[in-house]
């Protein structure tokens, strides 16, 4: 959900200083309330300017975009097609036929895995790049469906919200996920992960397809999500400025997504305030790699502005709560980042104690990109849910596949 909120502060800020007239006056005091969602990240963007020019800057983006392995791996496409007729885009990875003995023994033991599917499900103003660590980890080992939601990614624009101007729901994107699943994965043994938006997702395909959780899935992994009361939710900020940014982000939203086109220039214009807020909104970390937020900005940077107006709402609303007892009995994984300051670590303990035999990890120093930001954690207790799952023998390993220092393409 941050990067939405990001993405609406700077917008707003410069989309009401680039035109004109009513639009300036009414924007204008908008952004100044919502900018006080960038006010820490602001202080480090200034201190970086006195140091390091904007064409030095610029220079490194392009420098990074060029030579970042980060969201290069590519499987075998597919189409699904959800209820109002959007096409929604996946790729799965087929397991090798015959994985090397030492690949084996370092992933999952010396025996070939299970045939299971897992399906990740990305969040908001992301793509399913961005579960690129996890993916390279498991790659060839076990099949895994990748998708990207509506509107995102490569996914279509979503037809009922394009062309019949219905909002977007978190029901619709679990039929949206029930679509995936049919195309992508028919049959078989399911083990489903999501993320902050994704997790929403996989609760909102549980309370429809209580059927499908109960025949097909074997596992859950819900990281850096919250099954409700988002509308409680503070991003680290004094309760003021929360309150100033809640009863304006809406209207601003909305009126920002209808003049698109001109929020794209100001977006471009306040890249360095943009990346400084994604960068305290996304990570935790003071050492994470350049490359690995870069990746991330590329990612919500790609999401259009009327995409992420529209969004916003369905989290207001979002509460799936009770959804979360078709889980009960499963092996499921709660993991959050401490720091998380946009789906707090408490909500991930909230679902957990509703799911006394779920594992929960709070992961020390991470932010609620924590699958970029520390790699190496979420995939290792995602490995161990697999081996919980009865997907993979016991006795896993991760070793160090999913690193940010050794995950590359291929």
């Amino acid at each position: 959900m941050s990067e939405g909120i990001a993405e609406a502060a700077v917008s707003a800020a410069s989309a009401a200083g680039a035109s004109g007239g009513g639009w300036r006056r009414a924007t204008g005091v908008a952004g100044v309330a919502i900018g006080v969602l960038a006010t820490g990240a602001a202080a480090g963007v200034a201190i970086e300017r006195m140091t390091v020019g904007r064409g030095m800057r610029r220079k490194a983006r392009l420098a990074l975009d060029s030579a970042g392995p980060y969201g290069a791996l590519r499987g075998t496409p597919g189409k699904a097609y959800a209820d109002d007729g959007t096409e929604l885009y996946y790729e799965a990875d087929d397991p090798d036929p015959a994985p090397t003995p030492e690949r084996r023994r370092r992933l999952f033991g010396r025996k070939a895995p299970a045939p299971v599917t897992v399906v990740f499900s990305h969040g908001y103003c992301l793509n399913q790049d961005s579960w690129h660590f996890q993916r390279a980890a498991l790659r060839g080992v076990v099949r895994t469906v990748h998708w990207d939601q509506r509107s995102h990614g490569r996914s279509a624009r979503g037809a009922a919200q394009a062309e019949r101007g219905e909002p977007v729901t978190i029901e619709q994107l679990g039929r949206d996920l029930k679509a995936v699943i049919d195309a992508a994965a028919p049959e078989g043994p399911l083990v489903l992960v999501g993320h902050s938006m994704g997790g929403m997702t996989v609760m909102a395909l549980a309370d429809q397809y209580p059927e499908l959780i109960r025949e097909r899935v074997v596992g859950v992994a819900l990281v850096g999500t919250s099954s409700g009361r988002l509308g409680e939710v503070n991003f680290g900020l004094p309760v003021a400025g929360v309150n100033a940014v809640r009863r304006v982000l809406p209207g601003v939203l909305k009126a920002l997504g209808q003049r698109a086109e001109l929020v794209e220039r100001g977006r471009r214009a306040t890249a360095d305030l943009f990346a400084g807020v994604i960068k305290r909104y996304s990570f935790a970390s003071r050492d994470v790699d350049p490359a690995v937020a870069r990746f991330a900005e590329r990612m919500i940077e790609g999401t259009p502005i009327d995409v992420v107006a529209e969004y916003y709402p369905a989290f207001s609303d979002h509460d799936k709560t009770e959804a979360l007892a078709h889980f009960a009995g499963l092996p499921v994984l709660v993991l959050a980042g401490v720091d998380d300051l946009v789906t707090p670590s408490e909500h991930s303990e909230e679902i957990a104690g509703l799911l006394p035999d779920a594992e929960l990890v709070l992961v020390p120093d991470a932010g609620h990109l924590v699958m970029l930001e520390h790699p190496e954690a979420v995939t290792d207790r995602l490995a161990d849910l697999l081996v919980r799952a009865g997907a993979v023998p016991a006795g896993a390993t991760v070793g160090r596949y999913g690193s940010s220092s050794t995950a590359q393409p291929g």
